[in-house]
């Protein structure tokens, strides 16, 4: 499957209202695509040990989307096959007190990865230029004057991807993907999180609040994604109102991603190759351990089986 189509990096321009949020390529159906699917979570799984092994480079993956659109699922699907040693997953909600009083980057600059692991952003730091746009939090803030002057969220977005690219001069690598869902399939599983007891838990009055400012969001995202696209860390906008396809593409982008890397397991000095060659010798010298046998679990001859009796108390 070819993800060119998907992936913004600042040399084109993105449009909502040119994005089919349905589209399924050439696969007709799930089934269809489950043994792509399970080919690149093995992949993924090889790529992930090598990565972890080597410990030079760092993966960090951006998930950002409407409410609904399928966040946690792709997580948890794509990363099933993965060494939890290797993952790092934060989730980036209403900021805390304390978080509100550093910059807005803070909260998601002290969680990124390690060299050697993969970190997954479930929401992020481009909260403050969505949500903070559509509902000007950025006033309630406390910042100085100085710095509430016009343009405040363009001024993000400009720093946002001089951080990014920052990020990837210093060995982590930065991938953003947004899912997207339309309006009409969000109305659908709001329904479904209502009617099933089972999601009754997984939805908020709040969904429905942010849902009125739609259109505001869909430009939010078009603008944010247009301003930080960059080859250094390109975006992924996926179809997401098939769940099943908008697994398969994150699966696939994350397999290219991490073969562009191309980790290899580390070469050993000759020193230790030396000392490993000497350890198996000694393994394999060693006189094989004599065969347990059931009669050398039994007591011996004319011995009694029960433990001896405590002597009375005199």
């Amino acid at each position: 499957m070819d993800l060119q189509s998907f992936v913004f990096d600042g040399s084109r321009r993105f449009d909502p209202k040119k994005f089919d949020p349905a589209y399924t390529g050439d696969y007709g159906s799930k089934e269809e695509a489950s043994q792509k699917m399970l080919a690149n979570l093995k992949r993924l799984t090889e790529l992930q040990d090598r990565l972890y092994a080597e410990n030079k480079e760092a993966l960090l993956i951006i998930f950002q989307a409407m409410d609904a659109a399928g966040k946690d699922g792709t997580i948890k699907h794509v990363m099933s096959g993965m060494n939890p040693q290797g993952i790092d997953v934060w989730n980036f909600k209403q900021p805390s007190a304390e978080e509100l009083d550093h910059d807005y980057l803070w909260r998601c600059a002290k969680r990124l990865p390690e060299r050697g692991k993969i970190c997954i952003f479930n929401r992020s730091y481009y909260e403050d230029v969505l949500v903070g746009r559509v509902h000007e939090l950025y006033k309630n803030q406390n910042l100085p004057q100085r710095c509430l002057y016009d343009n405040l969220i363009k001024r993000r977005c400009r720093q946002i991807r001089d951080f990014e690219k920052y990020l990837w001069e210093n060995g982590i690598r930065v991938v953003k993907f947004y899912l997207n869902i339309s309006k009409e399939e969000q109305k659908k599983r709001f329904l479904s999180r209502i009617d099933n007891p089972a999601k009754n838990w997984k939805f908020s009055e709040a969904d429905i609040r942010e849902r009125a400012h739609w259109d505001e969001y869909q430009k939010a995202y078009r603008d944010a994604i247009n301003a930080t696209a960059a080859p250094e860390a390109p975006w992924i906008v996926v179809p997401a109102d098939k769940k099943w396809f908008a697994r398969l593409v994150v699966s696939q982008y994350l397999v290219q991603t991490l073969e562009a890397i191309d980790p290899q397991y580390p070469v050993l000095p000759a020193g230790t190759q030396k000392m490993l060659a000497e350890c198996r010798a000694k393994l394999t010298g060693e006189a094989p351990a004599a065969p347990r046998t059931e009669a050398a679990d039994l007591p011996p001859e004319g011995a009694s089986s029960k433990p001896a009796e405590k002597p009375a108390d005199s």
